[in-house]
């Protein structure tokens, strides 16, 4: 990759998968690649394989990156990894992820596709919006004043344990009535197999099927949602509302009804628009882009980019 213009790497670090990239200084992905996330073998096996995915990605780049942004879930300061259930991290420093001497950023992976979609995506031009990915389960990134909002502890944005149904099923979380527990991808695939005898279905079929038990199992993943973004809604005002995730792939089957119920419940105001995500899954890769170039003393970079990253070359 000769006279290649100065780029970071960017990573995006999911459960199962593991998204990165070089960056250039105009917004061109360079490169892109994609791993398995090791979570089986146990934490240092994730903070060893994000180490070498970040160091092959610099490797294959012309000299060494300006910085390093690293998006991952869990609560996450800028330069530490506080707590991650799931990857079982907790208090990971951000030098541990990379042998490069060069700066990193550490951000939420929601709040870090939040950003994308707000500089990048269709949240760009707005101060005020909700991006609310809908994936195996659901949390949001609240922009607010044109940057996410974390926090007083970094807990923003779990609007997925919002108790929409008090009385109803039981959360992993140990509350009632989430609404990751109604909505999320995961949550209406596993409650139309409990109720239609089918091991490991999956929420696409309930969106494309005329079974009346999907079709009850779709209508309650609905109302669970529109309940909770009419409370986002009076609370915080959006300018619009910005689903992704999995599950906004489903389309007008739920975008229609989510708007019409939003619409209905909000009788004095006017419902916020219900947009779709325009940077898909490449929001938290581009995202951490975005970081590591702060990282690098740049965090003018950014609002004059092309966002089509689909033409970058792409290593499964």
């Amino acid at each position: 990759m000769a006279n290649t213009p100065a780029y970071v790497v960017a990573l995006d670090v999911g459960g199962t998968s593991m998204k990165g990239g070089l960056v250039g200084e105009n917004g061109a992905v360079l490169l892109a690649e994609r791993r398995p996330t090791p979570r089986a073998d146990g934490p240092e096996a994730v903070v060893t394989a994000i180490r070498d995915f970040i160091g092959h990605l610099a490797e294959t780049g012309d000299g060494p990156p300006a910085g390093v942004g690293l998006a991952v879930p869990g609560l996450v300061s800028e330069d530490t990894a506080i707590y991650a259930t799931n990857l079982g991290w907790r208090d990971v420093p951000a030098k541990d992820f990379t042998d490069l001497d060069v700066p990193v950023i550490l951000g939420h992976d929601v709040r870090t596709g939040g950003l994308a979609e707000s500089v990048l995506g269709a949240g760009r031009g707005a101060a005020d919006f909700l991006f609310l990915p809908i994936g195996t389960g659901i949390a949001g990134a609240m922009i607010v004043n044109g940057a996410p909002y974390e926090g007083d502890a970094g807990w923003s944005g779990e609007i997925g344990h919002i108790p929409v149904f008090p009385d109803g099923e039981q959360c992993a979380c140990g509350q009632y009535g989430c609404l990751e527990t109604y909505a999320s991808a995961a949550s209406v695939g596993r409650r139309y197999g409990l109720r239609a005898g089918l091991e490991g279905a999956r929420a696409e079929q309930v969106v494309i099927s005329d079974d009346p038990i999907a079709i009850e199992v779709w209508d309650e993943a609905v109302e669970a949602l529109s309940l909770a973004l009419a409370t986002y809604t009076l609370l915080l005002d959006p300018a619009m509302i910005v689903l992704g995730g999995g599950l906004s792939q489903a389309g007008p089957a739920l975008f229609d009804p989510v708007r019409t119920r939003l619409t209905n419940r909000l009788t004095f105001r006017k419902a916020p628009p219900l947009l779709p995500a325009a940077l898909g899954v490449d929001a938290g890769m581009l995202g951490a882009a975005l970081l590591g170039w702060r990282a690098a003393g740049r965090p003018e970079l950014g609002p004059g980019w092309d966002t089509d990253v689909r033409a970058a070359p792409l290593v499964s």
